[in-house]
């Protein structure tokens, strides 16, 4: 593949990632498929809101879906996306109260851990 094109498929890529809302939904992925309703209720947005959300991520295949009766289930393409965009965290820099508690949860998630979903979310909201 070309490096322009490469270029222009990441530039893509990061555009969809430009969103709190979206890397909001792959952090609460990381550990286990959710519906709509329960992304909708950890990020207190609209239903169509998140079922926006979703479909941006669908089409850069970040996320699929599975359908259970009318629920439909979400969870991550590649679980890679999440250590991958933690690691972007690092280039905000150390001042940042949020950095450190990300890093905890990168290290626990990499270690089988389940990391604090709320805590992390309400922190990193806070900053």
């Amino acid at each position: 593949m070309p490096w322009e094109r490469i270029a222009e498929e990441l530039a893509d890529m990061l555009g969809v990632l430009a969103h709190p809302q979206r890397i909001r939904i792959i952090e609460l992925l990381k550990d286990d498929e959710l519906d709509v309703s329960s992304l909708q209720r950890q990020l207190d947005v609209s239903q169509s809101q998140v079922s926006q959300h979703l479909a941006l991520l669908r089409s850069r295949r970040l996320v699929t879906q599975r359908k259970s009766g009318r629920r439909r289930f979400y969870r991550l393409t590649d679980p890679q996306i999440v250590q991958w965009l933690f690691n972007g965290v690092q280039l905000l820099g150390p001042e940042l109260e949020a950095v450190e508690q990300l890093r905890t949860a990168v290290h626990q998630f990499d270690r089988g851990a389940p990391a604090h979903h709320d805590r992390i979310s309400h922190n990193a909201a806070n900053t």
